[in-house]
């Protein structure tokens, strides 16, 4: 298992959610096929197919919680990286 499927992994088990690296954060979304836009402190994150547009600020070089349960939401409502993220 790769270092993205097991961060993917990390994130679906939802116990460290205040735990997680803001730049690997990032480029899971970049590997998931997400655009990415910076503006300022804000990476803005969009897909064809997903609805919801990601907005990830860093916190001390960590991902804010919230944010990345926002992540899990999208992980499982859209299926994505099941196959392969590696």
């Amino acid at each position: 298992m790769g270092k993205y499927s097991k961060l993917r992994e990390k994130i679906l088990a939802g116990g460290a959610d205040d735990n997680v690296h803001f730049v690997e954060l990032c480029q899971l979304l970049g590997r998931l096929r997400f655009q990415e836009r910076i503006k300022g402190d804000h990476h803005i994150f969009t897909r064809d197919g997903v609805d919801e547009i990601v907005n990830l600020q860093p916190k001390r070089g960590k991902a804010k919680p919230y944010q990345v349960k926002q992540v899990r939401h999208l992980l499982v409502k859209y299926r994505l990286g099941e196959a392969h993220v590696d």
